[in-house]
This record gives structure tokens, C-alpha cells and sequence, in this order.
């Protein structure tokens, strides 16, 4: 298991390698790209967009939007990523190499709720074809799925598209989204998840025809077991003709993880996912060569002042937000601005992702600036947020600080009484149990070790998103310079 927000996994094998991406919703860079050999160990090579567009759109966060559920195929020697975004339509980019440069967004369908697209290339008629679904909150239309046919550079369609599958004519149907397509012995395969992310399940339909008539049936539901809605993902085949399944499952603050199911065709012709149509937590792995065990890059050092490639930044980043240096350590600009008192609104906001259950981490910061109401500090960020750091308050020193902000709230509180920190420094830590729930300490160098910080914090998810560990510096609004913050040593236990 992914046990991190890989929202909505695409996976396709090139050889012996396997490639996934995911969701990025409003966060840049965006379309992570992660490798592996053997479907279980996986690292992050990079991200597939540089930026948001439109860009003005995405200069502060909007973190429902951006970029949904992508779909990723490799095709006459380049590999292709297509999404939708919800409120401008239907985009792609290429690339001849998984690490780039990709192609710059090419938009092939505009509308708003436009959604889930992804393509198929007929090997063997050299047609093209092009599925996606609908979001009712853009579209007033949901529980469809459309059909178009395709130029075979992926950038026209080629009709007005048909209704492929309306669920709402299925019994017990809600919420059709999220189709893969595929062409198996002759039928076009369209796997796609329902009943909301949830408390879903995963359908698949078939047909002699692209246009349908199409068969329905579900091959994977929780059923007896804790894997809830098991939804929307990737069907891959190994070299030696295994062919496995990854969906993600839907957990709250931790967002959406991944996990990977075993799965075979029965005498009709149909998939069997998991246990008989149930996930499996347990598993023997894939047939594929042994591998080290690896996982997407949580720790940073920030090695000559750079963040590695797990950050991302809450809206388009601009220039001057981080300072470069020769040292080690992430320097942050102490950015002035009018929303210092909201997290959930700043666009300079460095995340990643929760990386598992139970975990804690820890991080060092100096505060270098002496502009009154200048502060930095280490975050978990949700529809509600939780942060402690060190503050400038006015006429001079340093102290360390802990807020937090409700869903809905307007503005930061307090959550513990601020305390002295000398030499602006302090080493923060935050530990994660079940259930999200968070719990700040710090040390700020007074001999006392660490010592916790006001009460516990239930970390909360976006709408989509889960919950993100967060790095920030802030200064009141103003003129000129605001000074730094410097993190260093950035380490996750789990």
C-alpha cells in the first residue's frame, strides 16, 4: 500500500518499469510521477507541470481544482498524460521521456465539468478514442460517461461525442466517474468506479462496439472487509502476463491511498478483483524481480538550499520566495501579506503530504527577521490547520508560538500561551497518531527538551485533499524586505 494522497492512481508498464501518477488538484508542480519495478516499491522522480493554467486562476490556492484525475499512456514512442479540470475542460501534454520536458498543456476539449478523461490508441485499426465523465457541481450533469473519437495526436476530437453509458438507466447506480479505458480480446474495456469515494465500488462494462451497447457488472466492493469504497485506479499487466489492479481508498485527513489488488478473469470473461470481488490487505507480491524496499521521499536536508521533489507549493509559485544560498537549509522569504492570519489562503505555503498512519516529524527553525509580526513555523494543513513556530512581536526578541484555525474560521487562535525563544531558534515536532490526531511539541533551547503545546489537534482533509504537512515565513503587510526563516534537518518517523 501507497499509505499516502495519491489521489486517483494511473499506471502504465513501458518494458520492465512502471509509471504512476495522480491527482494534484491546485498544488504545483503538479502530475507527480513515481516509478517501480515490482508494483509494491515505489520512488518519486518528479512532477509532469511546472505551473497551472490559467495562471492567474491559480495564483492563490484553490485546492479542490486544477488538476483531476489523470490518465497515463505511453503511445508511439512518447508517453501522454490527460486530465480534466473541472472549470476549464479537457487538457494533455507528451513527453518522449517519463522525466521530461513535457509538451506545454494542450487544451482539447473546453467546458466546464469536463472531467476524467482518458484516451486509447487502437493498435491494430490505428483509431483513436477519447472517454471522460462529468462533474454535476460545473455541469449540472453527472453519472455519464461520453465517448469522442480521437485524432491520433491526441489533440482534436473528431465528433460531438455520444453517451457511451448512463447510469442513471442501471439499477442502484450513482456517481459514474473516473473510466480507464482498454481494448482486451477484440472488446473495449471501460473500467470506472460509482457509488461516490466512499462507499463505492468498481464497475466494469464491455462492449464489441466503442459506442456500446455496453455490459455492466461490479468486480470490486468492501464487502466484509475495512477497505471502504475501493475506487477508481489502474489495470496493468506484467511481462509475464499477471495482470494486477490499484485503487485508492478513501481515509480522511490522510487523503487517499493506494492500494494494490491481484486480479484474473473468470470463465465469462469478466475480472476478479482482490478475494473474489473483495480487496485484499495481504498479498503474495507480484512475479517480478526482487526489489529494494523504497518509498516516495519524505526527509530534506535541503542541500545547498534546495527542497526535494515531494514539496509543492499551495497556488503558482513566483519569484523570491525562497532565497538561494550555497549552505544547507531551506531560507524562506518572510512574505508580507494581508492573509498572514489564514494558512488555508497563502500561496507560499511548501507541502507534502501525510506519509502514513502513525508517524512524527520534526524540523528546525530560525527566524531572521526583525520586522514586527514576521513569523514561520511548521503546519498541518486542512480545512481546519494547526501550526507552531516562532513570532517577531513588537519591541524585539523572539518567542515561540501555537495556533490553530477551525473549519470555517476566519482567523488564527491561540492554542497555547507564547513563551520566550532565545536566539530566535527553536527545533519543532509534531507526532501523528491514529486517526489524524496531531500533537505539537518544541524545544527552544532552554535546556527543558521538548515539551508539548496546548491540546490535541484532529487534522481534517479539503474537500478532496487530505491533510498536508506545511513550511511557511510571513510578515504583516509593508514595505521592503521582511527578513528569513531557515528550516533545517527535516526528518519523518513512521
Amino acid at each position: 500500500m501507497l499509505g499516502a494522497d495519491w489521489s486517483d492512481p494511473d499506471v502504465v508498464r513501458v518494458g520492465d518499469d512502471f509509471y504512476l501518477t495522480a491527482s494534484s488538484f491546485g498544488r504545483v508542480p503538479g502530475l507527480p510521477l513515481l516509478h517501480s519495478r515490482d508494483l509494491v516499491n515505489w520512488t518519486l522522480t518528479g512532477h509532469a507541470l511546472d505551473r497551472l493554467e490559467p495562471a492567474a486562476d491559480f495564483a492563490v490556492p484553490r485546492h479542490d481544482c486544477g488538476v483531476w484525475a489523470p490518465s497515463l499512456r505511453h503511445h508511439a514512442g512518447r508517453f501522454w498524460i490527460f486530465w480534466g479540470d473541472p472549470d476549464h475542460g479537457i487538457q494533455q501534454i507528451s513527453a518522449e521521456d517519463i522525466r521530461g520536458p513535457w509538451t506545454e498543456p494542450h487544451l482539447l476539449k473546453a467546458g466546464q465539468g469536463l472531467i476524467d478523461p482518458c484516451p486509447l490508441w487502437d493498435e491494430e485499426t490505428g483509431e483513436a478514442y477519447l472517454v471522460h465523465a462529468w462533474a454535476k457541481s460545473r455541469s449540472g450533469v453527472k453519472n455519464r460517461l461520453t465517448g469522442h473519437r480521437m485524432s491520433p495526436d491526441g489533440r482534436e476530437l473528431l465528433d460531438e461525442g455520444r453517451i457511451l453509458i448512463d447510469a442513471d438507466t442501471l439499477p442502484g447506480w450513482f456517481t459514474l466517474e473516473g473510466p480507464k479505458l482498454h481494448r482486451r480480446d477484440g472488446e473495449f474495456w471501460i473500467l470506472a468506479p460509482a457509488g461516490g469515494v466512499a462507499t463505492g465500488w468498481q464497475g466494469a462494462f464491455r462492449s464489441r462496439e466503442f459506442f456500446g451497447p455496453y455490459e455492466e457488472r461490479v468486480v470490486l466492493a468492501q464487502g466484509r472487509t475495512e477497505v471502504n469504497g475501493p475506487h477508481q485506479g489502474a489495470w496493468v499487466t506484467t511481462p509475464a502476463g499477471e495482470d494486477w489492479f490499484l485503487h485508492f481508498q478513501e481515509r480522511g485527513a490522510y487523503g487517499r491511498v493506494v492500494h494494490l489488488q491481484p486480479m484474473r478473469w473468470d470463465s465469462d470473461g469478466w475480472p476478479v478483483i482482490g478475494d473474489a470481488g473483495e480487496p485484499v490487505t495481504r498479498h503474495t507480491k507480484p512475479a517480478l524481480p526482487a526489489q529494494p524496499v523504497e518509498a516516495p521521499a519524505r526527509d530534506d536536508s535541503f542541500p545547498g538550499g534546495r527542497y526535494g521533489r515531494q514539496w509543492q507549493w499551495t497556488a503558482n509559485p513566483r519569484p523570491g520566495w525562497t532565497v538561494e544560498h550555497a549552505g544547507d537549509g531551506l531560507r524562506l522569504s518572510c512574505v508580507r501579506t494581508a492573509y498572514a492570519h489564514d494558512l488555508r489562503a497563502l500561496p507560499h505555503v511548501l507541502v507534502q503530504r501525510l506519509p502514513a498512519e502513525t508517524f512524527t516529524v520534526e524540523v528546525a527553525l530560525a527566524l531572521d527577521s526583525e520586522v514586527p509580526g514576521a513569523k514561520a513555523g511548521l503546519t498541518v494543513l486542512g480545512d481546519a490547520f494547526g501550526w507552531i513556530g516562532l513570532e517577531r512581536p513588537a519591541g524585539g526578541g523572539a518567542r515561540l508560538v501555537h495556533r490553530f484555525a477551525e473549519p470555517g474560521a476566519t482567523a488564527e487562535r491561540d492554542a497555547a500561551p507564547g513563551r520566550p525563544a532565545p536566539g530566535a531558534t527553536a527545533r519543532l515536532r509534531i507526532e501523528v497518531a491514529p486517526g489524524a490526531r496531531c500533537r505539537f511539541l518544541a524545544d527552544t533551547g532552554d535546556g527543558a527538551g521538548f515539551r508539548p503545546s496546548g491540546q490535541v489537534f484532529a487534522a481534517t482533509p479539503w474537500r478532496w485533499v487530505g491533510a498536508l504537512l506545511g513550511l511557511f515565513a510571513t510578515a504583516p503587510p509593508g514595505t521592503g524586505p521582511a527578513g528569513t526563516a531557515r528550516f533545517t534537518r527535516f526528518h519523518v518517523t513512521a
